[in-house]
């Protein structure tokens, strides 16, 4: 339903809200920090009545736009400079860094990407580019340094596979097993053993791809890549017909979104990259997350049915 009003209404009636939204992302991420509960080690959900919801999935939503509106605002028509993305940077650092503190390193680190896919977009000057790559390696030791002690144990097993497969590897391990077993067509629908015995935990949320992998095989796994190829495909060809900048930037915004969670999520069932707690988009289990990627979809609709075609906003922005 939420989807539906979304995409029905003209998202240029949602750019003047822009800045409101953002504020309520915020503020209910700082209601996250003094009111939720402490779940499995963390602390990420607000109850309202009988409802639980993730307040961290829709502020990806509330970044998105209030970046379009701070870049449609901008009339700057040449390269940038660092400093010139001093504020789009300090509107996702503050919602970062109160995700990470619940701790969240996945999600803070999803909305960081989403940041740099947009600026990649804005004509950046290769010396800022060069010196923002190189500020980031600085800061990934220190970044280190302020990680909890499951956080580091998950990227030793990752660096090292074979140690620690009752705990900290656990997961990636019988991933791994589940897609392997999966061969060429996969096990059959309910057939695959990783999936029935519950060898492989979290199966609904963080880890749905290796069931499916190990019940359809590498045909199903080509098939579910070539549609998630297909939505950033897409939106990045809203992008580039749509009417203004603002729809121009969500598109973007939306498709990496899309593109991150499923990159991150299976990268990790993989054992390609170290295990977070990343959604795979439309596909796994949770309620917030769900309702988060429909209304990213809803938007890219929204921006599609008001484009203008052939005429593109990414050369301009």
């Amino acid at each position: 339903v939420a989807g539906a009003i979304v995409a029905a209404i003209d998202y240029r009636h949602i750019e003047r809200f822009a800045y409101v939204i953002y504020t309520v992302g915020v503020f209910s991420l700082i209601l996250v920090s003094i009111l939720a509960r402490d779940v499995r080690g963390a602390a990420r959900w607000l109850d309202i009545g009988p409802f639980r919801f993730q307040p961290s999935e829709f502020m990806k939503i509330c970044l998105i736009i209030v970046l379009a509106k701070y870049l449609h605002d901008d009339p700057k028509n040449e390269e940038r400079s660092l400093k010139d993305l001093a504020v789009p940077a300090v509107l996702t650092a503050v919602p970062a860094l109160l995700i990470a503190r619940q701790p969240d390193l996945g999600t803070a680190l999803v909305h960081v990407l989403i940041f740099v896919a947009i600026a990649a977009i804005t004509r950046i000057k290769r010396k800022s580019m060069l010196t923002a790559l190189g500020t980031a390696a600085i800061a990934i030791p220190i970044v280190w340094q302020y990680t909890l002690p499951y956080q580091r144990a998950r990227v030793t097993a990752f660096l090292n596979p074979g140690e620690d497969l009752s705990g900290a590897g656990y997961h990636a391990y019988h991933a791994r097993i589940a897609i392997g077993n999966g061969g060429l067509f996969g096990q059959g629908y309910m057939n695959g053993m990783q999936n029935q015995y519950w060898f492989l935990p979290d199966q609904y949320s963080d880890f749905p791809f290796p069931v499916w992998a190990e019940e359809w095989g590498f045909a199903g796994t080509m098939v579910l890549l070539v549609l998630y190829g297909f939505l950033v495909i897409w939106a990045i060809r809203i992008a580039s017909q749509a009417r203004d900048r603002f729809g121009a930037v969500v598109a973007v915004g939306c498709g990496a979104m899309i593109f991150w969670h499923t990159i991150i999520n299976l990268g990790m069932a993989s054992g390609m990259l170290p295990v977070v707690g990343m959604t795979l988009p439309l596909f796994s289990y949770g309620g917030s997350s769900v309702v988060s990627m429909l209304l990213a979809v809803a938007l890219l609709m929204n921006v599609s049915m008001r484009r203008t075609a052939g005429f593109s906003q990414l050369g301009r922005l």
